[in-house]
C-alpha cells in the first residue's frame, strides 16, 4: 500500500522527525547535568559528563536545525559508542540490554546527517540545506 498523500509532506515530516528526536535527546543531557526532568540515576564521570554536554549542545543545535548534518553525524557516533560501551556487553538484543533508545537515536541521527534537516531549520534559512 502506498500512502501517496504523505509524499508532498515528506520534507516537513523530516523537520518534525529532527525536532522531536533532538528535543527528546536533549532531555538525556539535562537529566545528567541539571537533574531535569528527572535526576540521573548513575554517578557522573568523564564519559557521562562529555556525553551530557554533547546531548545538550547537539540537541539544541538540532532542534533549531543549525549545522544539522555534522552535528547529527557526531551524535550518531556518540550513540553508537554508547550502545557498544554500555548496552551491547549486556546481551545481543536491544530490547533486553536496554539499548533501544541508543540504537534508535544512532540511526535517526545518521538519517538526518544524510537527508539534511528539512525545510523548517536555520540551515534552510541560510541556504545550507543541500
Amino acid at each position: 500500500m502506498q500512502l501517496g498523500f504523505l509524499r508532498p509532506w515528506a520534507p516537513q515530516l523530516l523537520s518534525v522527525l529532527r525536532i522531536l528526536t533532538a528535543a527528546t535527546f536533549l532531555t538525556h543531557g539535562t537529566m545528567k547535568l541539571l537533574g531535569w526532568p528527572a535526576p540521573f540515576p548513575y554517578p557522573l564521570n568523564g564519559l557521562t559528563t562529555t556525553a551530557a554536554v554533547l546531548e545538550i549542545v547537539g540537541g539544541l543545535l538540532l532542534v533549531i536545525g543549525l549545522f544539522s548534518r555534522p552535528v547529527a553525524f557526531i551524535l550518531s557516533g556518540l550513540m553508537a559508542f554508547a550502545y557498544f560501551l554500555a548496552h551491547a556487553p549486556e546481551g545481543f538484543f536491544p530490547a533486553l540490554n536496554g539499548g533501544e533508545a541508543a540504537m534508535l537515536f544512532c540511526f535517526a541521527f545518521l538519517y538526518i546527517a544524510a537527508a539534511g534537516p528539512g525545510p523548517w531549520s536555520v540551515d534552510a534559512l541560510l541556504g545550507k540545506n543541500k
